[in-house]
């Protein structure tokens, strides 16, 4: 036990008294993105790299917050500068950090990112020891009182392959039914990240039942369910919604039974690293805005897949997840010119 102790250092939410609601929780990883400043086919014909703020659930609050939303990141960072600088870049978007805790014989996660002619990117490797911190994310240490403030839990993937961020998942979804919060879960599957890949599909699965709506990528679809029909996923997993984006051409959806597709935007792509939670943050600050009722209105459903599609879209026209975020006007000024266009 004394050794658990000395590991950690206890979030600030036992220590400090946050008063101010967050609609959003959004609970995973926090990193760095290391983006090759080449394109390059491996990291052998890297010369150098660009760090940017990453790991999806983080991003996913910075895009809300930036959008207007107030909102939560609950994570775990290591006992070096690189977790405190993170920290720092959500405070500065008056991201409630009261669930930020410290594993202090880790270091905070880096991703080796490499990138095309056309920007798409692959994850590549970790840099460094590969104890990092957001695989030990502690169950005993999630901010209780705030899951009571909550509309919405955002939650990935991603922690299911390490035991002890595993349960705190399981933790925060049973905190999330005891307080009626609705939960949108980002597939987001990414192999590197999992030591026994083969064990993905049934964790995943198994999360499914406590998923009100369910984020993926045509890929994942495929994978997951052997079907590209969001309708189909969502009748089998009993969903209230489905959100299967698909790059470029935009987003084909299922909200109880009213089925669509939403084409994307044309735009010149610089990095398409952020671009899905950029998408997951502009349909959360949409549903934040029309109320989960809206859901039953195909109309309204469809204007809030279009404006997530063009929040993905204007974040893949620079580097990085978080920096080309938009501001709700810079979102309302780029739906406005792509009317003209059209």
């Amino acid at each position: 036990m004394a050794t658990h102790q000395k590991a950690f250092r206890l979030p600030a939410h036992l220590n400090t008294h946050h008063d101010s609601q967050s609609p959003c929780h959004c609970i995973g990883e926090i990193l760095w993105d290391c983006l090759a400043d080449q394109p390059a086919d491996s990291v052998d014909a890297v010369t150098s790299w660009t760090k940017y703020p990453g790991g999806a659930p983080a991003n996913v609050a910075c895009g809300l917050a930036t959008l207007g939303i107030p909102t939560a990141f609950i994570g775990c960072i290591g006992g070096d500068d690189g977790g405190e600088q993170l920290v720092e870049q959500l405070r500065s978007r008056s991201i409630n950090t009261a669930g930020i805790q410290r594993y202090l014989k880790a270091t905070t996660r880096q991703v080796q990112v490499l990138r095309t002619k056309t920007g798409d990117r692959q994850f590549a490797g970790f840099i460094g020891h590969p104890n990092f911190a957001d695989t030990h994310l502690q169950a005993q240490f999630l901010p209780l009182e705030l899951f009571g403030l909550a509309d919405f839990l955002v939650i990935g993937s991603l922690g299911f392959a390490y035991p002890e961020t595993r349960q705190a998942l399981q933790t925060s979804l049973t905190l999330a039914d005891r307080h009626s919060l609705k939960v949108l879960m980002d597939v987001n599957w990414r192999p590197m990240f999992w030591a026994h890949p083969d064990a993905a599909k049934p964790m995943i699965e198994a999360v499914l039942p406590q998923v009100d709506v369910l984020k993926l990528s045509i890929e994942e679809a495929e994978w997951l369910f052997g079907t590209p029909d969001p309708k189909a996923i969502a009748r089998l997993n009993n969903l209230e919604g489905v959100l299967m984006t698909q790059g470029a051409e935009g987003c084909t959806y299922c909200f109880n039974g009213n089925a669509g597709t939403v084409p994307g935007f044309a735009v010149e792509v610089e990095d398409t690293t952020g671009a899905g939670d950029g998408f997951v943050a502009g349909f959360l600050a949409q549903l934040c805005h029309y109320g989960i009722s809206a859901l039953h209105d195909p109309a309204i459903v469809r204007q809030m897949v279009n404006y997530a599609n063009a929040v993905g879209a204007i974040v893949t026209t620079h580097a990085g997840a978080i920096a080309p975020q938009p501001t709700p006007k810079e979102v309302e000024a780029f739906l406005y010119l792509n009317q003209i266009r059209e």
